[in-house]
């Protein structure tokens, strides 16, 4: 049993299931700091912190700025900042579990872009039937409409930050999140600070708790997600990560007390079939394509 444990692809498992535990955490923890503290100043203060902390962990002074291609960074870190701020506009009004679910349409939509197999229209009915299913029928409770906007939009940006991050930016992925995080905090502070960032913020107690923050929701899982990635196969590393509307939805239950309906959880439950069922089709569509490449060239 003790071998087992000691395989690096199931030592990439766990490691990946412990960042996506890390990011849905510092979801309930953000929005427990958005009573004493503005949303825009939350998440100012976490792409701030963040950038700082994979800075250091990354080295960024190694960095050959020469080289850097600035309109990809640029992009990136937009992207980025618009994903976050919007990301946590979402949950001060939805619970954590049905917000991820809505943005993850972002990633979800891009991925099937991309695919060209005949099961995408299945993949693509799930999807919908899932976010029918995750409002509220004959209930008391109600969606706010505008919770939904901001989850479906910050959908987009994630969309975007995906082919943002695709770009050559001419630097390593890692130094591309950190540069991309400092373009992003530097979108966001200085309208934080226009509306008022309370000063309170910068007291050592509460930068504490925003360093917290950035390491649950960025340095930790970005740096687990990097040794996942070298150990696991993408049709792992994709199928694996479409579970977190529900581990978000566990995060919002264990650490805020946020119910959901069953018809709720079925909608996750669809959400995250749809995600798994395209990532498993288009690593399919890719290993055909690597093979027809390979007998190609191998042909007279």
């Amino acid at each position: 049993m003790s071998t087992l444990w000691r395989l690096p692809h199931i030592q990439a498992i766990l490691v990946l299931i412990i960042a996506m535990i890390s990011m849905q955490s510092s979801g309930s923890l953000a929005k427990l700091l958005f009573q004493d503290f503005p949303i825009l100043s939350v998440s100012a203060m976490r792409l701030f912190l963040g950038a700082l902390i994979l800075a250091l962990i990354f080295r960024i002074w190694q960095v050959n700025f020469k080289h850097i291609h600035y309109s990809a960074i640029i992009s990136y870190g937009i992207a980025l900042a618009g994903m976050n701020v919007l990301f946590y506009l979402a949950i001060a009004r939805l619970p954590l579990g049905i917000a991820v679910s809505f943005e993850f349409i972002g990633p979800l939509s891009v991925a099937l872009y991309h695919a060209r197999q005949k099961f995408d229209f299945i993949w693509v009915g799930l999807a919908i039937l899932g976010l029918v299913l995750l409002f509220p029928f004959n209930s008391t409770t109600s969606l706010d409409p505008l919770g939904i906007f901001f989850a479906l939009t910050a959908g987009t940006c994630w969309a975007l930050y995906i082919v943002a991050g695709q770009k050559p930016s001419g630097v390593s992925g890692n130094h591309t999140v950190c540069l991309g995080m400092f373009v992003g905090m530097l979108c966001l502070m200085p309208i934080a600070l226009f509306m008022g960032m309370p000063s309170a913020v910068w007291q050592p107690n509460h930068l504490m708790i925003f360093a917290t923050l950035a390491i649950l929701a960025s340095a930790l899982p970005f740096s687990l997600e990097m040794y996942a990635l070298r150990n696991m196969t993408p049709l792992a590393f994709g199928t694996l990560t479409s579970l977190e509307p529900a581990v978000a939805a566990l995060s919002g239950f264990i650490f805020l007390s946020e119910q959901l309906l069953w018809t709720q959880w079925l909608a996750l439950s669809v959400i995250i079939l749809a995600s798994i069922g395209c990532t498993f089709t288009t690593q399919q569509a890719k290993q055909k394509i690597k093979a027809q490449l390979k007998q190609e060239k191998t042909t007279p």
